[in-house]
């Protein structure tokens, strides 16, 4: 087991977010569980985390709003006295064809996936420069990489994330701290399960390796650029798609 650290997981109740915060807790580090929506999907995570033998703290907030993304670092910095690793993990998507898309469904991708990270990331910055170390990684998705039709908000939000990545990455890079991106492919999560069979085997034709990826995948990844085996990796964004984005 490595060193314990402190681990914050932002939309940690589900998906690929549930799944890092279970693998961070696997390696031995604490967890905190962030969430939203489902107060009981959360309480599964924790519960899950908790059994791995580390301490799991659960804390609803909106991190699209700069003031619980605030509180939230506050709190955890209060019960560990420190954090090690951030990952920003929230997301949202609300597809619609570029002409036809709302004021709204533009601003909530964008202020949940971009706006977010940055406030969390910005919140994290000055703990982790006194301890003069960190990791912090970034979901975006390869649709921020290649564009996707339907998704102009999503793809503008996730691309938005790669910037965000390589220019905190230059700025914290002299006090020991890491700032990566992973870029999911087309991972089995509630979020691509609406997806019909025949836009399945679509999205199969591009991908080399013939299949879908799994949460663990992801989180497989988020663990080695969290840990001290890639303290010399930063700016970097690892597509983990299954050669879908080459």
């Amino acid at each position: 087991m490595s060193e314990q650290k402190v681990a914050i997981v932002t939309g940690a109740s589900r998906g690929i977010g549930r799944s890092i915060a279970i693998a961070l807790a696997d390696a031995g580090h604490h967890v905190v569980v962030n969430y939203l929506g489902s107060e009981d999907a959360a309480a599964q995570t924790t519960a899950l985390v908790a059994e791995r033998g580390v301490r799991a703290l659960t804390i609803k907030a909106d991190v699209s709003q700069s003031d619980q993304a605030a509180k939230l670092v506050e709190t955890a910095l209060e019960e560990f006295g420190r954090v090690d690793i951030l990952i920003n993990n929230a997301g949202i998507t609300r597809d619609g064809l570029l002409m036809r898309m709302k004021d709204d469904d533009w601003n909530d991708v964008l202020n949940t996936n971009l706006r977010g990270a940055f406030y969390m990331l910005r919140q994290v910055s000055r703990p982790m420069m006194k301890q003069r170390s960190g990791s912090i990684v970034n979901i975006t998705s390869v649709v921020g990489l290649m564009g996707n039709a339907g998704q102009v908000n999503y793809a503008a939000a996730k691309a938005g994330l790669v910037g965000l990545t390589k220019a905190a990455a230059k700025e914290l890079a002299p006090r020991n701290i890491t700032v990566n991106a992973i870029a999911p492919g087309y991972i089995e999560t509630d979020m691509t399960a609406a997806l019909g069979t025949e836009a399945l085997e679509a999205l199969l034709q591009h991908i080399p390796l013939a299949r879908r990826g799994t949460p663990e995948d992801v989180a497989n990844a988020v663990v080695f650029l969290a840990s001290e085996k890639a303290r010399y990796i930063t700016g970097q964004v690892l597509a983990v798609d299954g050669g879908m984005v080459m």
